[in-house]
C-alpha cells in the first residue's frame, strides 16, 4: 500500500504529512487536484453497487431454475 500511496503522492493526487513522534505517524489526504476525482470515483462506486445487485439477481434467478 505504501508504494501505491507514494505513486499517488508523486502524481500530486495525495499529500503526505509526517509527524515526528514515537511511534511514527503519517497521514495521507487528497490534494486539491485529488479532490477533483471524487465525483468520478463516487460514480464508479455507484456503478459497482448496481452491478453487484445485478450479479446477485442473476445468480438468484439461475439457482431458482
Amino acid at each position: 500500500m505504501t508504494k501505491q500511496l507514494r505513486i499517488l503522492e508523486d502524481y500530486g493526487i495525495v499529500e503526505r504529512t509526517v509527524y515526528s513522534q514515537i511511534p511514527p505517524k503519517v497521514e495521507y489526504a487528497l490534494s486539491d487536484i485529488g479532490l477533483q476525482l471524487k465525483p468520478i470515483l463516487d460514480s464508479v462506486m455507484l456503478w459497482g453497487e448496481e452491478y453487484k445487485k445485478h450479479q446477485n439477481q442473476s445468480a438468484s434467478a439461475s439457482s431458482a431454475k
